[in-house]
């Protein structure tokens, strides 16, 4: 190890914790007010008893909230810790870092203000978090989280809710961050000793093209909010459809995401989401 490149990773790992963090901070605060403001019988309410349509309710509502694939994963433990089942919570996570509308808007930028983007991604991501949900809807019948710590808050006081939110964020915060600071490592690690011209070298097949890109996808561990910068960059290089899979994988799959899904879920449940999200964004995806 060199100290050129050394010092070119630890610009890489600071940029990505710099990036990641402001919506680590979002997401952490969301999770501490749903622990302390939502009761189980609100979701009860809001979710759709019948699995099948409790995944496209929480597809859609995955838009309302502003947060990257980090920051989704506190917000979707403690959902289900309130009661969301499993295949919904996951549903809901595979959107959120997607068709929100901060992403949506910096992809019609990044692409020159062209909608054919925008409407790629938001819809191919949508189809993608139906398609895993049903098929984890299917599979799985209990909560895969690795420990349930909900508690019961419903006879605190306003004031008493509102410093438990705060703790709980904070606690939230250092628990992720962990996995944060573990996970940027490895992304910046891979990023400047694997060399990006060694993928663009075998991407140039219909599948492999696609593959390269998720894989790409997947060692830069991007924010969603700033990805499709770089992926307008590779427009002259590959085809639409594999730039849509480097935009709809990376929000939902990349290293740092990924460490985090190990430290929330059973290893094995992360395995084989890995593997639906893979299969069907590189089926979607090849449809473009």
């Amino acid at each position: 190890m060199n100290m050129e490149s050394f010092l070119q990773m630890n610009t890489i790992f600071i940029s990505i914790l710099i990036e990641a963090l402001p919506f680590i901070l979002i997401g952490v605060l969301i999770s501490g007010t749903i622990q302390m403001f939502v009761t189980e019988q609100m979701m009860a309410r809001l979710i759709p008893k019948n699995r099948f349509l409790s995944v496209l309710f929480a597809s859609v509502i995955g838009a309302l909230f502003p947060a990257c694939e980090c920051g989704i994963v506190p917000i979707t433990k403690r959902l289900m810790t309130k009661g969301v089942p499993l295949h919904a919570a996951i549903a809901f996570m595979l959107t959120g870092p997607v068709i929100n509308p901060i992403v949506l808007f910096s992809t019609y930028i990044a692409f020159g203000n062209s909608w054919k983007m925008v409407f790629y991604r938001g819809g191919l991501a949508f189809i993608v978090a139906i398609i895993v949900g049903f098929i984890l809807a299917a599979q799985f019948k209990t909560s895969q989280l690795k420990n349930d710590d909900s508690i019961q808050m419903k006879s605190l006081s306003l004031k008493a809710r509102f410093i438990g939110m705060l703790k709980h964020s904070i606690d939230e915060f250092f628990s992720v961050g962990k996995f944060l600071i573990f996970g940027a490592f490895i992304a910046a690690s891979v990023q400047t000793y694997v060399k990006t011209s060694m993928l663009l070298d075998i991407g140039n097949g219909f599948v492999s093209s696609h593959l390269v890109m998720m894989g790409l996808a997947y060692v830069l561990s991007l924010c969603s909010e700033a990805d499709a910068f770089v992926a307008a960059s590779f427009r002259s290089s590959f085809s639409t459809g594999s730039l849509v899979a480097f935009l709809v994988f990376g929000p939902m799959l990349d290293i740092k995401n990924t460490v985090m899904l190990l430290g929330t879920f059973k290893a094995k449940f992360v395995l084989y989401l890995t593997l639906y999200i893979s299969v069907t964004v590189l089926v979607v995806t090849l449809f473009v």
